[in-house]
């Protein structure tokens, strides 16, 4: 792990303060929470130490299990964690305590098997949890300095119909999910999505391959991970080719699974230069 990662945010150069943080280049963890459908994992550091690494974006999948009569949240990809959605993001806001110069994207949805009361009770406790550290949707210029002037940390988005009643609450955040099981095709699917131009606002670009279980089947050495593993060269250099800020084709957050043997946070955190590049070539233009 980069230590530098852990704080990336608070160490930026002073002239990247007042950046957008839809212009930055922010690394992202894809369905954050699989790695706690494991019950061999470490249930109980997962987030944190994706947190530690450098993840500012996490993909939250919750859920309420099917015949469970107590109010509990779980995070789910077709398993439930054993680990609730409730004491996961108390960890959260433990490790912001922490690192107060650091902000986090919170993308919740899929939502399984919630009732208009469970997603009552979930809000209530995100604005219990994070309190005076929630965004609001209002305050829509979101740089550095000024959410490190005013406190705010979490920028809390709420994919399904009830977030337009809550101010602390954003809207669905845009994925480009390229649902391939090759790098090549992934990539190819990314960039079709660029030419299309950026999304207004926070959008991911997801460098997730898809093992298709067909596959799988005839290719019993195969996973997820050694699909991901084995294609990430090709991944990581078409990373290193990106640039953030506010031109059509650039990106914003970049997510990816496996995102703890993988150098996914220090080469997207690393396009951030790019930025100061650009800076500098107007300066010089008088521009």
């Amino acid at each position: 792990m980069e230590h530098w990662c852990e704080d990336w945010m608070s160490n930026l150069p002073e002239e990247l303060l007042d950046v957008p943080l839809t212009h930055l280049a922010i690394p992202g963890s894809h369905d954050t929470m699989s790695y706690c459908l494991d019950i061999t994992s470490p249930l109980d550091r997962c987030i944190e130490d994706q947190l530690s690494m450098g993840i500012r974006y996490f993909d939250l999948r919750v859920a309420h299990k099917p015949g469970d009569s107590s109010s509990e949240l779980y995070f789910t990809h077709i398993l439930y964690t054993h680990v609730t959605v409730l004491d996961t993001l108390w960890s959260v806001a433990s490790w912001l305590e922490a690192h107060p110069k650091e902000v986090v994207i919170l993308a919740c949805r899929h939502f399984e098997g919630l009732s208009d009361a469970l997603h009552h009770f979930f809000i209530c406790n995100l604005k219990k949890i994070f309190g005076s550290k929630l965004c609001l949707r209002q305050e829509a210029d979101w740089t550095l300095r000024r959410l490190w002037s005013s406190g705010r940390q979490v920028l809390l988005s709420y994919d399904a119909d009830v977030a337009s009643r809550h101010a602390e609450l954003l809207p669905g955040i845009p994925y480009w999910w390229a649902n391939q099981r090759t790098a090549r095709a992934a990539i190819n699917f990314l960039e079709w999505n660029k030419q299309l131009g950026r999304p207004e606002g926070f959008f991911v670009a997801g460098l997730n391959l898809t093992a298709y279980r067909k596959y799988i089947i005839t290719n019993p050495k195969e996973s997820l991970r050694t699909l991901t593993l084995g294609q990430w060269q090709s991944l990581s250099e078409w990373v290193k080719e990106q640039t953030p800020g506010s031109d059509p084709c650039s990106l914003n957050i970049i997510a990816g699974d496996f995102v703890g043997p993988l150098p996914l946070c220090p080469l997207v955190v690393g396009l951030n230069g790019k930025l100061l590049t650009d800076k500098k070539r107007s300066a010089e233009n008088g521009c």
